[in-house]
């Protein structure tokens, strides 16, 4: 048995799954942060919904652009490289936000923050899912739940601190919390992943085999389903604070229900894994998108507090486990030494989704004065996404039977 066998799945590996969840609750705040700032930041520049959404789509933006730089730095120099480029861009995304004096220098510095946060989700989930193969979809599931916890614990954090001190003292310490503790993590995990050989590369090649149609259509499909679903997704994530605050419930409430919300889909991740280790990444991709559809109908049905709040924890619990599933299907159907750049060209998607859904549900605000359209609007392309996935299924059930008789 070799080394890299050995330390698939060995008690090494938890270990650095551990430490990436760690890595990836810190740097993710990136993904969280405007979206709790957002009143304050509109209140101070004095612009309307849309254009306050702008810096959320920037941040997106960078996101996006970050998954795939920082996924082909995770393929050609190991983890250890994405995360401190993650760090210092981080770093000083913050420091320009805080100090920026027009709403266009805040948007455009928004847009390290979300290259930065990039770091610490797609090179994560594609470095794990090297270390594992028996628990590969709980492996991913959890690497990705740093993203979340994020969610679930930072908001009321900074929404405490923008109340008492203001946005823009908030950002700078939150900057400096990153630097401190983002690069000694990175250090921990400069160990490059094993390269797979043996029975796991043969179950590859395997699960290759078994793709719904060549590499190329199925990761343009991906990307599509990517972006459908994610547009769906924004609208509750970017817009949660603001439209509480709008029904007059106050943005603190709606800071609350997004922490639930995500704590919840902290829960739905796990779950998901469980589900994809025992029936594959596609079909339960499946499922968390058609029970997202569900929850964005029960948000257009329902506005009372009580009811916010259910529902938040419902969408959280139902749509949690949708992101991470594409990384399992990468893995699944594409090669291994190509994860970090698959992976991260579908989580880009992924935010190009949450980037557009982020501002149209503005506009869609400011062009009727209500997030009723913006939530029907997030169904409709909760449905392309959910069409995709049953084609893909289509297809994956019509090569079986071809497969089985070669």
């Amino acid at each position: 048995m070799t080394e890299a066998q050995d330390v698939r799945d060995s008690a090494a590996a938890w270990r650095r799954l551990a430490i990436a969840v760690a890595t990836g609750t810190i740097g993710s705040v990136g993904m969280w942060s405007f979206v709790v700032a957002l009143p304050a930041v509109q209140a101070e520049f004095g612009v309307d919904r849309a254009d306050a959404s702008l810096p959320y789509t920037l941040t997106m933006a960078g996101f996006a652009v970050g998954a795939v730089l920082m996924g082909r730095l995770a393929d050609r120099f190991g983890l250890l490289a994405p995360l401190l480029a993650g760090a210092l861009s981080l770093v000083t995304g913050y420091a320009l936000s805080a100090i920026a004096s027009t709403l266009v220098l805040f948007a455009l510095a928004q847009i390290l923050v979300g290259l930065g946060a990039s770091a610490s989700f797609a090179p994560l989930m594609a470095d794990l899912s090297h270390w594992f193969v028996k628990r590969r979809g709980v492996a991913v599931a959890v690497a990705s739940s740093g993203n979340y916890l994020a969610g679930a614990i930072w908001p009321p954090i900074l929404q405490h601190f923008i109340s008492a001190q203001g946005w823009r003292p908030t950002y700078l310490a939150v900057g400096a919390f990153c630097l401190l503790t983002l690069i000694p993590l990175a250090f921990l995990l400069r160990q490059r992943a094993p390269v797979e050989r043996g029975a796991a590369s043969l179950a590859t090649s395997a699960g290759r085999a078994a793709a719904p149609m060549a590499p190329a259509p199925l990761l343009a499909l991906l990307l599509a389903a990517g972006v459908a679903c994610c547009v769906a997704m924004a609208m509750p994530q970017a817009h949660l604070v603001a439209y509480c605050a709008e029904l007059g419930y106050g943005p603190a409430r709606g800071a609350q229900m997004l922490s639930l919300m995500l704590a919840f889909g902290v829960v739905s991740r796990l779950i998901s894994g469980i589900v994809a280790d025992r029936i594959g990444g596609l079909p339960t991709l499946l499922l968390g998108s058609s029970l997202q559809g569900v929850a964005l109908f029960l948000y257009a049905m329902f506005d009372g507090l009580a009811s916010l709040y259910v529902i938040s924890a419902l969408f959280g619990l139902f749509q949690g486990g949708i992101v991470p599933m594409y990384a399992v299907i990468v893995r699944e159907f594409f090669p291994a030494e190509k994860a970090g750049s698959a992976i991260g060209l579908v989580v880009m998607a992924t935010l190009v989704g949450m980037a557009f859904g982020g501002w149209v549900s503005g506009a869609i605000f400011d062009l009727t004065g209500s997030y009723q359209l913006a939530f029907v609007h997030g169904l409709a392309w909760n449905l392309l996404n959910v069409a995709i996935c049953v084609f893909l299924l289509w297809r994956q059930g019509r090569r079986a039977p071809r497969l089985a008789m070669a």
